[in-house]
């Protein structure tokens, strides 16, 4: 893929109802986009890949590699690319790096996943792009479904990293468990990359305002495939197809409980959320700081859901500045809220 025209993505994937989405509107083309999102998008970043356990798992780079690492971690069903219009903005302090997850975006499928193998494949990022060389340790930043991957990361790898931030990510109490993500019924090749947008939504369902993030991170979630056949074993062409692997949630093996591990935790962590995300409930917050028995910083973006970073991405990265500055310039947790 060339130039992000003819690329897609979606976090916490399902098979699309029947109704068209939001970018069906436009038909194919893509909605006007504010000058700082061309800007962000259009920014030089290195693209590579490391072998973990036998899958081959794609990652991206900003900025210079003197400054310490900030690894970037996408949600379910998403990928690297979701983090495009975010990471050049925080590259002033740090050397950002975004990775996929196996069985999404540009990464390698596997035969079974497991919440320890992804762990593993953030710590293979790091070393591959030298995160763990700098000697300012790394930071973590990661959302929805990564964000529980990371409480992993923290709780067995923590002495390794400066801190973690997790996106709207909640552990609620034992007694409200989180369901796993959505069963996919995935694999329908789309006749044409206009048919393909049209049915591209946001899962957990909510609105969002700004259809040029939701058409870009889209683009690049989609790859080409062969069509079926037709009524007569005719060939006919190639369509579009979403990357993540269909049957990746039939095929997944659950850690120890996040409350455990969020409890466990070894490093520094700090907890956002969308305000109006439909994911927390009222008493979840003060649940996260009684299991980690510690003041945090809790940031609260205005006026974002669930999808934190297509609904506010500039409030995102003036957050994640201010409380990164924060972190590298003291030595104990502070609580932050910014509403």
């Amino acid at each position: 893929m060339s130039n992000g025209k003819d690329k897609l993505v979606r976090d916490q994937p399902m098979e699309m109802p029947a109704e068209q989405g939001p970018l069906a509107v436009y038909h194919g083309a893509q909605p006007p986009a504010p000058k700082w999102f061309e800007d962000a998008v259009a920014a030089h970043y290195d693209t590579g890949f490391v072998d973990c356990e036998g899958a081959r798992i794609h990652y991206q780079s900003w900025g210079d590699k003197s400054k310490p690492g900030l690894l970037l971690v996408h949600g379910n069903g998403a990928h690297a690319h979701w983090w495009d219009f975010v990471a050049p903005y925080l590259t002033s302090d740090y050397r950002v790096v975004a990775m996929t997850f196996s069985g999404m975006g540009d990464s390698s499928w596997r035969e079974t996943y497991t919440m320890d193998v992804f762990a593993r494949e953030q710590l293979a990022v790091c070393e591959a792009t030298g995160l763990f060389r700098h000697h300012e340790k790394p930071i973590i930043v990661a959302h929805s479904f990564g964000g529980f991957v990371t409480i992993l990361t923290g709780a067995e790898h923590g002495e390794r990293f400066a801190g973690i931030v997790i996106v709207d990510s909640p552990v609620n109490p034992p007694d409200r468990p989180r369901h796993g993500p959505p069963t996919v019924r995935g694999g329908k090749v789309y006749p044409t990359l206009e048919a393909a947008l049209a049915r591209f939504r946001l899962a957990p369902p909510q609105p969002c305002e700004n259809h040029y993030a939701m058409d870009y991170i889209a683009r690049w979630s989609l790859k080409k495939a062969p069509l079926p056949d037709g009524p007569n074993g005719e060939k006919m062409g190639d369509g579009w197809v979403w990357k993540f692997d269909p049957s990746i949630w039939q095929r997944f093996v659950v850690s120890r409980p996040p409350q455990e591990l969020l409890k466990a935790t070894r490093c520094r962590i700090a907890l956002m959320k969308g305000d109006k995300s439909a994911l927390w409930e009222e008493d979840v917050e003060e649940y996260m700081r009684d299991l980690l028995n510690r003041q945090v910083p809790f940031i609260v973006i205005p006026e974002a859901r669930h999808h934190v970073m297509l609904d506010q991405p500039l409030a995102v990265v003036a957050a994640l500045r201010t409380l990164l500055q924060e972190w590298r310039h003291s030595t104990s947790d502070r609580i932050v809220t910014i509403r």
